[in-house]
């Protein structure tokens, strides 16, 4: 259909080919596309019609009007986050105050320009930018840098096939000729760009160059000069392009008199009150109104806002009285609903109460369980732990027998540990009975003593230790390092191979278990500390797991101020980490 965002990209691409050939026409087709793009509430098409809109104001020498609307189309490119058109419109309103005398904000705005260009990840635009920027002000950048920003430029309008940035980037090589004493070889090239400029039918382009080259003749070849600004004169007359009308006819005045020739500068003086008047109407020739369009626009605008406040009141009374009588209906229902919940909650909190007694009594009676479980246990322990004493005093018996015996007078006293701490329920950091323990030996206890489950699957355990003295608790830093040399033992398959470390520092001092097992599932990984977590997981052999070996030992490492967790490999197994702080001493 003819309201569609191709038709209006369409009508937009037209308007703004158009501009330097016949204002008026981009007039007309930027306006038709922004009535459209309105309708139908699309930004690029809108932003896009105001931009061309401020160009035609730029060309009929409106410089005022070309920043208002250059500053509409840049918010709504803003809006849309197009970095490239937000760039060309500041830019844009660059050229804008060059052309208005204020070098300031000119500089301002193509240096705000040349930053955004850095963040873009198109370079299109850039060659475009540093162009204008060397044209309007080619003392800014000297040297090297000025042949760096050069070669950039020519470099990607070359790469996007842009004429027209092309002859604007040898215009300022000529121009650098020139300025260097190459006099000749610039106005040459020069002549040769102003010629394509003109053959290309680039009219608005070519004004710049022709007013260029009569300004590098004025002083030296007047007579050419004149040809020169006569030719641009003829040019934008014909165009419609003021800007360059007025400037030109001021020079043309400005030259005739300086010969006395005051005939034809009287000529020249006449059409410049021509085009001042001309420019004051904004071309009424054209039976375009354009003051008169932004008039009307602005009391469209205005009664469109106002229209919308008046709506918006509207329809904010009328949500506002809805709201009351939903909240008088809300109120009503709550006070009858308030009476029902009361009685509820009375009726909640007594069945708490007869709940909180009965968990109470069941927690009392799984106390007395656990203590009476622990107190059956502590006798057999006992007994393997005497038995071991007597038979370790016998003599005649082996060194490897020795070992063994001791290895199970030392399980056999740890498990007694064990079940006094269950007949004791808890323990708290402060009661734990500390003593200086050699971590080193007591990581070569652990290792040894689960060494025969190791080699029942054929795995090896590595063991790397340091001599370090931790005030601590030996039994239950035992519990912690044989859980853990347990569990890698257990979740590992035949063959593997489990490396135990000490690493010291200043501050404490690291214990890690890497094993090369079948890992920790993601979903479980946050309640393998828990007390009997159920991860339901058997070992690599069918081993069991009852999901309290971790949880026991966090409680321990914290119980020593310190810290436990586990890292996954990058290849297969994970590795436990126990930090232990000697400042807990």
């Amino acid at each position: 259909t003819i309201d569609s965002l191709k038709y209006i990209d369409d009508l937009n691409i037209k308007a703004i080919q158009l501009y330097h050939i016949n204002a008026d026409s981009t007039f007309r087709l930027a306006n038709q596309a922004r009535r459209i793009a309105n309708r139908l509430n699309y930004d690029k098409g809108r932003a896009d019609a105001l931009n061309n809109i401020g160009i035609v104001f730029v060309v009929k020498g409106n410089l005022n009007l070309a920043l208002r609307y250059y500053n509409q189309a840049y918010k709504l490119y803003y809006k849309i986050k197009d970095s490239s058109n937000c760039v060309q419109l500041v830019m844009n309103m660059a050229l804008v105050y060059k052309g208005d005398g204020k070098d300031n904000r000119a500089i301002e705005r193509f240096d705000a320009a040349m930053s955004m260009c850095k963040k873009l990840k198109q370079d299109s635009i850039v060659s475009l930018v540093i162009s204008n920027y060397l044209l309007c002000y080619p003392n800014k950048f000297k040297g090297r840098l000025k042949k760096q920003y050069i070669a950039q430029a020519k470099k990607i309008a070359v790469k996007y096939k842009d004429l027209r940035t092309i002859l604007v980037i040898e215009s300022i090589v000529a121009d650098d000729l020139i300025a260097q004493g190459k006099r000749k070889q610039g106005l040459v090239l020069l002549r040769q760009i102003i010629d394509t400029t003109i053959n290309k039918k680039f009219y608005y382009l070519s004004m710049d160059m022709l007013v260029d080259m009569g300004d590098q003749l004025a002083k030296t070849d007047p007579s050419s000069a004149t040809e020169y600004y006569k030719k641009g004169l003829t040019i934008a007359n014909q165009n419609g392009i003021l800007i360059y009308s007025e400037m030109i006819a001021m020079r043309l005045f400005d030259l005739y008199t300086k010969r006395k020739d005051l005939t034809t500068a009287a000529l020249y003086s006449r059409q410049l009150i021509s085009l001042h008047k001309e420019k004051d109407s904004i071309d009424d020739s054209t039976s375009i109104d354009y003051l008169d369009y932004v008039f009307k626009e602005d009391r469209v605008n205005s009664l469109m806002e106002r229209s919308k406040y008046q709506i918006a009141f509207l329809i904010l009374t009328a949500i506002t009285c809805l709201l009351v009588m939903v909240i008088l209906i809300i109120v009503r229902k709550n006070l009858r609903r308030t009476k029902k919940l009361n009685e509820q909650v009375i009726n909640q909190n007594n069945q708490m109460k007869d709940a909180l007694g009965a968990l109470e009594q069941s927690q009392a009676e799984n106390t007395n369980m656990l203590r009476v479980v622990a107190h059956d246990l502590r006798s057999p322990a006992a007994g393997i732990y005497s038995i071991a004493c007597l038979m370790m005093e016998e003599t005649g018996r082996s060194d490897s027998d020795q070992e063994m015996l001791g290895l199970i007078k030392d399980s056999s006293e740890n498990s007694l540990e064990l079940v006094n701490d269950l007949l004791k329920k808890q323990f708290k950091t402060d009661s734990l009975l500390k003593t200086p323990v050699d971590l080193a030996e007591m990581l070569r206890y652990c290792v040894a003593l689960l060494e025969g489950s190791a080699k029942a699957k054929a795995q090896q355990i590595s063991l790397q230790v340091k001599p370090v003295t931790l005030l601590a608790n030996r039994e239950k830093l035992w519990r912690v390092i044989s859980n853990l040399i347990t569990n890698a033992i257990k979740f590992s398959p035949n063959q593997a191979i489990i490396e135990v470390r000490m690493e010291e520092t200043a501050d404490y001092v690291r214990i890690s278990v890497a094993d090369e097992g079948i890992g920790i599932p993601v979903e479980i990984e946050n309640e393998i500390f828990g007390m009997f977590a159920k991860v339901g997981r058997a070992g690599t052999a069918g081993e069991e797991s009852f999901g309290l070996g971790l949880a026991i030992s966090r409680q321990i490492v914290h119980a020593h101020g310190g810290k436990i967790w586990f890292e996954r490999q990058a290849i297969k197994g994970v590795t436990f980490f126990v930090e232990l702080p000697f400042s807990a001493e």
